[in-house]
Order: C-alpha cells, then structure tokens, then sequence
C-alpha cells in the first residue's frame, strides 16, 4: 500500500493517497519497536523493509529509514529462528540465499537500500556475500532463483534442478529489486548484467503474451505439465507482474552528479535532470533482437556531461558474474560505438559501461553495434543436473526447444559438438520472434534393440514464448556428451496397450 502511494503521489502530485500511507506508517513506528510499550516483532513475510526505505527518500523524515533497519536489525533476534523466512541469524551475519526465495529477495532489497541509505558497512559487506552466493552457485541461466517447491526455496549451493525447478515469477521480481539497488548502491554494471538475463528470461516467461495468464513457478524443462493459469488461490504472481511491467521505464536510465547511465536498450524517449538541468534522450532499436541501437540528444540544458553505455556481459564473454557458467564455442563478440559517424577515444571503464565525455549538442547521436550470434553455454561441473549438457542463448535471451516445432522427441536428441545456427525471422510466430536451427541426431533403440540414429534440424524457440501453442514437451538445457542422453526406448506390449473400460448401468 504504502509503495502505491508513492507511485501515485509521483504519477499525479496528489497527496491525498500518500498522506494515508504515512499515517500508517506513522501507526506501525508508534505500535512497534525495541522500546518499552511497544511490540518487538518483525515482518513474517518481508516486504515492509523495501516500502519504509522509499518512504524515507520521497518524505525526507528518516524516522521511516530507522524503522526499516529495526525490522532487518531484528530479524534473528525474536522467538521466531528459522531459515525459511531468513530468520535464523542476525542479517548482518548472513553469507548464503536461503529459505523462502521471494520473502529473501525482498529481504535482500531492503538489506540494500538501507546498506545504500546508511553507508553501514555491515549491511554492505553482508548483501555482497549473499549476492555472490546467488550468482556464483544459485541462480538459473533464466535469471530465476528459488530451486524447490519445498518451502518455495532456494536449495543448497549448486542444486538447480530443470523439471522441479519452481523460479517463482515473484523471486523473478525480486531478483530484478535486489540487482537494482546494488546497482545503486555500487554503480557497477554487472548487477544490470544479471537483472537483464532475469528480466528478458524468467520473469517475462511469467506473463502470457496476451497478459491473460501467468506462470507461478517456471521450469526448465516439461512434459507438459504446466501452464498457465488465468488467476491462481494466493494470487501473487499476477498482481505483481502487472505492477512491475509499468515501472520498466524506471530501470532504463540512472544519473549520479553529471553521469548518465544507459542501462537497457529499448525504443524511448528519456526525460533526465544533470544536477537540475534537463535532457531529452531518445533511443531507437529493436533489440534483443539486433544489436544496433542509436541514441541522440534531443536537448541539453546540461551542457557537458558523461555518457556510460552498458557493456553486456554476453558481448564481453561473460555469461554472469561468476563462474557458474561460461561460453563453450569459440566465439569473440565485439561491439563498436560512434558518435556522429566517427569512432571515440572513449574506453570501457572498470565498473562496465563505456564512458564518452564531451559537450553534448542537440542532434548528437550515439550509434552502438553489439554482435548478436548464437552461443553455447556450460553450467559448472557442481551443477548435476546440467552435466552434459549446454544451453543456448543470443545477446540477452535464452532459447529453448518446444514440441510444436520439432516433430519429435525433443528428449532423445544429441547436440553435434560444433553446433552451427541459422537465425531465422518468424514475424507472425508468437507475437513475432527470431527462430534458431541447428542440425542435430535423434538417437532411439530400434526395433532389434539396437541403438539407431537420425538426423534432424532442431528448432529453437526464445524461452518466454514457450508453451503458448499447448502443453507439451520443452528443453532448455539439451545434450551435447552421449552421457547426458536419453534415447527413446523401444515399443513394448505395455506401450502399446489400449485402455478399456466396461461401464455398467444398476438395473
């Protein structure tokens, strides 16, 4: 409620919503504290943390930042010492993502606003711990977090299944609040790099395309089990999507002093302040589908000012920010940037963004190419359940193989150890995406019990556009060592069994 205030105070200038939000808040500073007369709780489910810390910044009375950092000061302190809702230890002594993974990421976020608001070098020290553990041994190529249905949990280090994965659509969200106040907080473009991947990947793949239902968990894998659903008993996941789609434009650009950051690539125009003097921006593209994006200045009151454009980690070689998982192909990506036509003396700084320096005038444009193939992609030796196996993604988005593309078992299919792509155009497909083909052998026990090859193309589909055409079978990370296989068993009696039944009527 009080986040809704905020946006709608920000939306319209009234203040009619926010005043209730603050006297609520007021309510629970009076009603809950370590203080004598007060309750000394702390949230079961964290939330408040985030809504306090932004309260805070819009009002200026830091008695709202104060409460926040009581309720994460807390945690661990009460009666209630558990790891599903993060509350087995003082958050300033946490070192690993566990538990509950959408109550944790919200958790998380609050750690960094207040971390970000204070310069409290605990609460620094203790979210970069955790975030390194997220990105070095728990999160998903998707971007998703939360591995088991059990507790709706993060599970221990390397544990990433793809059927039973759960990825909730809401820790999606989440994972975008935490990577995004780190940014804030270190100014590194790293944090964008795993907010893009979540943000293109497994958040998205929680909406349909027509925003008509919606993914709870999303797996990696099915055999049809899942999809999605129109509404859902605890409701989450629908109401939260709907709230973050619109605050996207919010995520597009930052400014600090006379710096400017492009963070994401998307058609729009951008209206920014530099130390209280305004800039328009407009940004034209079709990524992720192609790498060229131009950026040109529509008006500079600023006068000069520093440009840093994100470098993506895919563009540089680096899947994450960590080893967790790293290219297979041989491939070297580059980009090149231009302003007016001309290349610059600028350089790709160590916090990640490409830094142009100069006296912007209106008309100006920025032109950046990033090269978009195809790549293969291995997961670390600890992670079981990818063993064997790539995956396969070009620029920001990862790609899987769906059954109404390929006329067989998806399943059974084997990866040639050089895989080479054809990209393909597909304007009417899905809203319109861009299809990948590779050849590749389907291997099955014939009829003699031996094992047989085939040649087949395998298509390729972007992972958020899955299970729109019904259920069905669905693979994201597909073998490419004969170890990781499963060829199609051959036809037995049981298989081939009809069943029957005799339905008798009372007389």
């Amino acid at each position: 409620m009080i986040e809704g205030a905020i946006a709608h105070y920000q939306a319209t200038g009234s203040r009619k919503f926010l005043d209730i939000a603050i006297r609520y808040a007021d309510c629970t500073i009076r009603e809950v504290g370590p203080n004598a007369g007060q309750v000394c709780v702390v949230p079961g489910h964290q939330i408040a943390e985030m809504a306090l810390a932004k309260l805070y910044v819009v009002t200026g009375q830091k008695r709202y930042l104060d409460e926040a950092k009581f309720l994460l000061d807390y945690r661990g302190k009460t009666t209630i010492k558990h790891e599903y809702s993060q509350a087995h230890k003082p958050v300033i002594k946490q070192d690993e993502a566990v538990g509950h993974a959408v109550r944790a990421a919200y958790m998380y976020a609050g750690m960094a606003d207040v971390a970000a608001l204070t310069g409290d070098t605990a609460y620094i020290h203790a979210i970069d711990r955790i975030w390194e553990n997220i990105v070095g041994k728990k999160l998903y190529i998707t971007g998703g977090i939360g591995a088991t249905s059990n507790g709706e949990a993060f599970g221990p280090n390397y544990y990433l299944p793809n059927m039973s994965a759960y990825c909730e659509t809401c820790a999606a969200i989440g994972n975008v609040y935490v990577n995004y106040r780190l940014f804030l907080l270190h100014g590194q473009s790293k944090y964008y790099d795993v907010l893009e991947r979540t943000l293109y990947n497994g958040l998205i793949s929680g909406v349909s395309l027509d925003g008509g239902g919606f993914f709870y968990p999303n797996p990696l894998e099915s055999m049809g089990q899942h999809q999605r659903q129109s509404w859902f008993g605890c409701a989450c996941c629908p109401s939260n999507i709907a709230r973050f789609i619109p605050s996207l434009p919010g995520y597009v650009y930052a400014v600090k002093n006379r710096n400017v950051y492009i963070n994401l690539f998307l058609s729009n125009t951008g209206r920014l302040q530099v130390e209280d003097k305004d800039i328009v921006l407009t940004q034209a593209t079709q990524y992720p589908w192609n790498g060229d994006i131009s950026i040109k200045i529509d008006k500079n009151k600023a006068g000069k000012f520093t440009m840093k454009i994100r470098i993506p980690g895919w563009i540089r070689g680096q899947v994450v920010p960590s080893n967790l998982y790293s290219y297979s192909d041989n491939l070297h990506l580059k980009y090149q940037i231009t302003v007016n036509g001309t290349p610059t003396n600028a350089i790709l700084t160590e916090d990640g963004y490409y830094t142009i320096d100069r006296n912007w005038k209106i008309g100006d444009q920025i032109h950046i190419h990033f090269d978009m193939l195809p790549r293969t992609v291995r997961a670390h030796n600890n992670v079981e359940a990818d063993r064997g196996m790539v995956s396969v993604e070009r620029g920001p988005l990862v790609y899987c193989a769906e059954w109404p593309d390929n006329v067989f078992d998806i399943k059974s299919i084997l990866l040639n150890q050089h895989p080479s792509f054809e990209i393909v155009e597909c304007p009417n497909l899905l809203y319109g995406i861009y299809q990948l083909q590779t050849q590749a052998q389907l291997l099955a026990f014939n009829k003699a019990g031996k094992l047989a090859t085939e040649d087949v193309s395998l298509t390729l589909i972007p992972y958020y556009a899955w299970c729109h055409r019904g259920s069905g079978d669905m693979k994201v990370w597909l073998p490419q060592d004969l170890n990781a296989t499963r060829p199609t068993e051959p036809t037995t009696l049981a298989s081939q069994s009809k069943i029957e039944a005799l339905h008798l009527q009372n007389h």
